[in-house]
């Protein structure tokens, strides 16, 4: 059997599962092996070739005429073996030294694999599922499809679902779920939050939505009543003066702009909230505080001083709720190209107990960054801290 015509008969009627150059001949060759592997990149069926070196790989995709010109070439003169693992046989090619080919038929050994390059990802929401409130919302069509203006709010409504359920198991479904979103605006999250942890994921809550706009308000209020959304509502109100719960179980905070940030996160403190999300926005108080001449390089350009304030007080803000009690993390909320307000400071109230060494190098850091942040003076001025 002739090598060239069985490579051009394999390649070309996609019987190839999977292949391998190995056995380099030619010493000159920077990488050591080929993978080879048949992909579906959109509707083109395309063989994807990976170079292997020592320290790193590179792929390449080819049409199937290429793919086959590239094999025979580097059977020709690069490797001394090429092992290809098809639909229904295994074929084994061997170069001896005089560069001839020689053909080993064997049973096959590999199964079919699914070969397209561009799968579906799952989601919590998922596409072309008709969901009640995307549709109310114009981010679905009436058959599920998500509309493509709509793709970037549909991908950050689940990155932000997929953060809920990480935290679901806090919760007691034994009793009523008690949530605040602050400055819940047009509401996208709050309706998916209601929908996923009413709907999907079966817990009794009751989820109250703040704003100060009283025309958003009223618009999400209609929302959730003409979607027989029960124990969700909407209020008018400023952070500092919601009083309504004496406890919540999980406080909701997204682009609160700057000490507005801090509000939110205190009362959700003082509430002792299970679970605190929060996405800050427009960290301006440290900006005029931050000074130290070490910084003086970074300190003396402007944007730079912007996104170090940004960083710090998002720092500050992570490790005070660690000092009182909290497991916190900081987490990418959404790509950074759709969004520079990106980080997710996600809290988590913590049993056991916390960490004194926390305490000192919280205030060593506030030391030289010559900070006074206005979460510590409210956890202070009503004794939470000293």
């Amino acid at each position: 059997m002739n090598s060239n015509d069985l490579i051009n008969d394999i390649i070309n009627d996609k019987e190839l599962i999977q292949a391998v150059l190995s056995n380099k001949r030619n010493k000159e060759l920077d990488y050591n092996k080929i993978n080879i592997r048949p992909i579906k990149i959109k509707n083109d069926f395309m063989y994807q070739l990976t170079y292997v070196y020592s320290n790193k790989e590179i792929h390449k995709n080819l049409l199937p005429k290429d793919t086959v010109d590239e094999i025979i070439e580097h059977i020709n003169k690069n490797f001394k073996q090429a092992q290809m693992y098809c639909i229904n046989n295994d074929y084994q090619i061997l170069v001896n030294k005089k560069g001839k080919a020689n053909v080993l038929k064997k049973k096959a050994t590999k199964k079919t694999v699914n070969i397209s390059h561009n799968r579906k990802k799952k989601y919590i929401l998922e596409e072309d599922v008709p969901c009640d409130f995307l549709q109310y919302l114009g981010v679905m069509n009436e058959k599920g499809n998500v509309k493509k203006q709509k793709r970037d709010k549909f991908r950050q409504l689940n990155r932000f679902l997929e953060m809920v359920k990480d935290v679901e198991a806090n919760f007691d479904k034994n009793k009523r779920i008690k949530i605040i979103d602050f400055g819940c605006g047009k509401s996208y999250l709050t309706f998916a939050l209601y929908y996923y942890l009413v709907k999907i994921a079966k817990f009794n809550v009751e989820i109250v939505g703040l704003d100060i706009k009283k025309d958003v308000i009223e618009y999400c209020n209609k929302v959730a009543k003409e979607l027989n959304y029960e124990n969700l509502s909407f209020q008018i109100g400023n952070i500092s003066d919601f009083d309504e719960f004496t406890e919540v179980d999980m406080v909701v905070t997204l682009h609160a702009c700057d000490i507005a940030t801090d509000m939110a996160l205190f009362k959700a403190i003082c509430w002792n909230s299970k679970v605190i999300l929060s996405v800050p926005c427009c960290q301006h108080e440290l900006n005029t505080q931050i000074k130290n001449d070490l910084l003086s390089p970074m300190l003396k350009h402007g944007i730079i001083k912007e996104r170090l304030s940004s960083l710090a007080t998002d720092s500050i803000r992570a490790n005070l709720l660690e000092i009182i009690g909290y497991k916190t993390q900081i987490l990418e909320f959404i790509e950074t190209e759709h969004t520079p307000k990106n980080l997710l400071i996600r809290a988590v109230k913590y049993k056991g107990e916390i960490d004194k060494f926390l305490i000192d190098e919280y205030k060593q850091f506030k030391k030289f960054l010559n900070a006074s942040p206005y979460l510590e003076k409210l956890l202070v001025e009503n004794n939470i801290i000293k």
